[in-house]
């Protein structure tokens, strides 16, 4: 038969001893009890806090990364350092591997000049309005933004730039022109666009700073300004007439600023040329920074 202390519930019988003089028993039993429970439960919550904080875990709760969390949803992160546009863990977030959406540099009047059918474009960008210094970059559409080729110094006329070239005014003329021919005094070095090779690229004489000219037109690709898309860039039609200049190329640099051209080191205008695909509808997009970002 059990006895009060195993059923310490059980009411005590009217008049009986136990009644008259409580048991002790029990009452260390329950007091042990809740004793121990309180320190385990205290145990629990330090163990627990230990593992929180600002980054001293090492689960995936403490990895932002981990949990789709930012630097600013996690104050205690470092926020990422703002780099190159598509360099990983930047600011703008972007994967190296991610071309951007838009050409960058260029604002939404210049995008909209470029055809929708372009998938090289070929930017050149001058310093200021009146710089003959600029530099060149070839973009390529990857289906779903604009990968970027290396960075090329380039020259451009002695006086800058223009939106309203004329004839002998010694600035480019800034805009949106198709990329259609190609030629040279040299053998063609493996393009694909059409090439001719002729005598008549021969040039001699000295540029605005003295320098020699000759060789300036090795390689040449034809800009599509005041001319006839799919002749030699010989050709001398100036649908425009005479007076608003042509004869507007790519062309190997001579160490000077050119009359209205856009230069660049014969090397880089091999590697342009044997990149430029008429399948691609190749571009140029040429003008002063500030011009472009309109």
């Amino acid at each position: 038969m059990a006895s009060s202390t195993d059923r310490p519930d059980r009411a005590p019988r009217a008049g009986s001893g136990a009644a008259r003089r409580p048991s002790a028993g029990p009452v260390r039993l329950r007091t042990g009890v809740w004793l121990r429970a309180v320190v385990l439960l205290v145990l629990a919550a330090l163990a627990a806090f230990a593992g929180c904080g600002t980054g001293s875990g090492t689960g995936a709760r403490d990895d932002p990364a981990a949990t789709g969390g930012t630097a600013r949803e996690h104050p205690s992160a470092t926020a990422p350092a703002a780099g190159a546009p598509g360099a990983t863990g930047t600011a703008q977030g972007r994967p190296a591997t991610e071309a951007p959406a838009a050409i960058p540099g260029l604002g939404p009047r210049t995008r909209a000049w470029i055809p929708a059918t372009a998938r090289q474009v070929v930017v050149v960008t001058g310093r200021d309005r009146d710089a003959n210094r600029s530099q060149a970059v070839l973009y390529r559409h990857t289906g779903t933004g604009w990968e970027a080729g290396p960075v090329w110094p380039a020259r451009n006329a002695l006086r800058g730039w223009t939106d309203d070239h004329w004839a002998g005014d010694l600035r480019s003329p800034i805009g949106v022109y198709t990329l259609t021919d190609a030629g040279g005094l040299l053998p063609d070095p493996g393009t694909r666009l059409p090439y001719d090779r002729s005598d008549g690229f021969a040039v001699s004489g000295t540029g605005f700073e003295g320098e020699p000219l000759e060789g300036s037109f090795d390689y040449v690709v034809a800009i599509d300004y005041n001319r006839v898309p799919g002749t030699s860039p010989l050709d001398l039609t100036r649908p425009l007439g005479a007076d608003r200049g042509g004869g507007i190329w790519l062309h190997v640099d001579h160490d000077g600023p050119t009359q209205g051209c856009v230069s660049l080191s014969e090397q880089h205008m091999r590697d342009l040329l044997r990149a430029l695909d008429p399948a691609l509808h190749p571009v140029v997009v040429m003008g002063d920074a500030a011009s472009l970002r309109e």
